[in-house]
């Protein structure tokens, strides 16, 4: 009985070792590039023998940090993307056939190469607070509106992960995309270039309120073409709006950019309107400059307008003549949690609901909205709406009048038309901004907030702490928390 269950094993084995040399799978090629020859990413590409499904297991050798990619399908030549490498760092690996049996290969290495000279700034500064772990896990999207134009991804030690570059435009603002990708506005780089130099608290206050509104209809913040550029930083579509459109008023589009689900472009627009109106006691003919929303999809084509002044009352509104080149200067654009929109309205001082349908403005918030609230609760020029996950509504409260920036964030109750202002986290006096900057809730708690005109991007607590700094050479429009889990289909880390 014990020879025959020997025998059994035996051939068991057998069979098993016979399979497997069958069914073996070898590597024949490993190849190791640089796409767009950036320091922080590598595509490393295996030829088989037969087709298998891989996947890659990679070290940082300093730090001993542990990272899987993606399982490609089953073929016999694999393309992986090493994403967010850290620049001049060592790095091993190895190759894993994800078949029947695994194969492994040996250990290979690599070095990145060191940054791009251009890329190499001092986003930290031993004088400023820089406690890492204040932005959580994930990173910062910062934009360059000059010449190259650029995105690029800043973690919590001041390091580039990420970058993209254009040549011929510069790049005003940028968006996560439903599809993970990031949505451009691409903006003609000599337009306003003096909103992109930083100041000093003391420029800020002595020259900033002098100056008009906006000088012409691109203003600090537009931009004349989109793009789309995936996480491996491969561009999927440019769109110039003078090459696809006619109407003028369509040509530039300004703040915010949002994709939906259904892949349509959300964003402001500038329409105007032809109109007499009193002016200093007399009638005048004229045109009058103003905003709404336009939907577009990624070839160009307008899949619907909003604008204001469809619903505006020109005839009841005593500001009309003051401010009849930019009436409603709509720095901002979000969506409500019920579909709807939400702007910014500045001149006013508060956020206005639009119906997504026929843009009729539902309510207003802030200082003699339609909201019953506490009078310490008001903003002023506020940028940068958007709803938290909590369902309330973040926004950053420029400060015109006590000249003070920072976060602010309220719960709204439409029914009984009351706000409680539930979370105030305003910046030092240091820190005020005039104009442009944003606010935003960190998973972690902390907040992410931009104060543009000073050149300083931070993680503040809830009280408006710095707890992390950044002074950026240029003035930033704003700073995109991108988190972790958005490069999820690429890479994990192993814990």
């Amino acid at each position: 009985m014990k020879k025959t269950i020997v025998l059994i094993s035996l051939l068991v084995i057998a069979l098993v070792f016979g399979y497997y040399y069958l069914n073996r799978n070898t590597i024949k090629r490993i190849t190791l590039t640089s796409p767009h020859n950036t320091a922080m990413y590598n595509k490393v590409e295996v030829v088989l023998a037969k087709p298998a499904p891989v996947y890659i297991i990679y070290k940082e050798k300093s730090t001993g940090k542990t990272y899987k990619t993606r399982t490609a399908p089953a073929d016999t030549l694999v393309q992986l993307d090493l994403l967010l490498l850290k620049a001049n760092t060592e790095y091993t690996y190895r190759v894993v056939i994800d078949g029947l049996f695994k194969e492994e290969s040996k250990e290979l290495s690599f070095k990145t190469r060191e940054q791009s000279p251009w890329l190499i700034n001092r986003w930290l500064s031993k004088e400023k607070p820089h406690d890492g772990s204040a932005l959580g896990n994930g990173y910062i999207l910062v934009c360059f509106g000059r010449l190259p134009g650029y995105m690029a991804l800043i973690d919590g030690e001041g390091e580039v992960r990420w970058y993209w570059q254009i040549a011929d435009i510069g790049v005003r603002a940028a968006s996560i995309t439903p599809r993970g990708t990031f949505l451009a506005m691409l903006r003609p780089a000599l337009r306003d270039v003096i909103d992109d130099k930083p100041m000093t608290p003391e420029e800020v206050r002595k020259e900033e309120h002098k100056k008009p509104m906006r000088r012409g209809s691109i203003g600090f913040a537009g931009g004349t073409g989109l793009a789309e550029v995936s996480l491996t930083g491969d561009l999927m579509w440019r769109l110039n709006l003078d090459s696809v459109e006619k109407e003028k008023d369509y040509l530039v589009i300004h703040h915010d950019i949002l994709m939906d689900k259904e892949n349509h472009i959300h964003t402001l627009y500038r329409p105007k309107k032809v109109a007499s109106i009193k002016v200093n006691g007399c009638l005048e003919t004229d045109t009058l400059g103003g905003d709404g929303i336009m939907v577009i999809d990624t070839l160009g084509n307008v899949l619907k307008t909003l604008s204001l002044w469809d619903v505006w009352d020109i005839d009841k509104d005593p500001y009309i003549a003051e401010y009849r080149y930019d009436r409603f200067h709509a720095n901002g654009l979000c969506f409500d949690s019920d579909g709807n929109y939400l702007i910014s309205a500045p001149i006013e001082d508060q956020i206005w609901k639009l119906d997504a349908n026929s843009g009729k403005i539902l309510w207003r918030l802030g200082r003699n909205g339609d909201f019953k609230m506490d009078s310490i609760a008001y903003f002023s020029f506020q940028h940068s709406p958007y709803i938290m996950n909590n369902g309330d509504l973040m926004l950053f409260d420029n400060g015109l009048y006590d000249e003070r920036s920072g976060a602010k964030s309220f719960h709204i109750d439409e029914q009984n038309k009351t706000a409680k202002l539930v979370l105030s986290a305003m910046l030092s006096k240091d820190k005020y901004t005039s104009r442009m900057g944003n606010a935003f809730m960190l998973p972690n708690g902390n907040i992410l907030q931009c104060s543009s005109k000073t050149g300083s991007i931070m993680v503040t607590d809830r009280t408006g702490k710095i707890l992390w700094e950044s002074l950026m050479y240029y003035a930033p429009y704003r700073a995109v928390y991108v988190p972790q889990d958005l490069f999820n289909r690429y890479f994990t880390e192993i814990k």
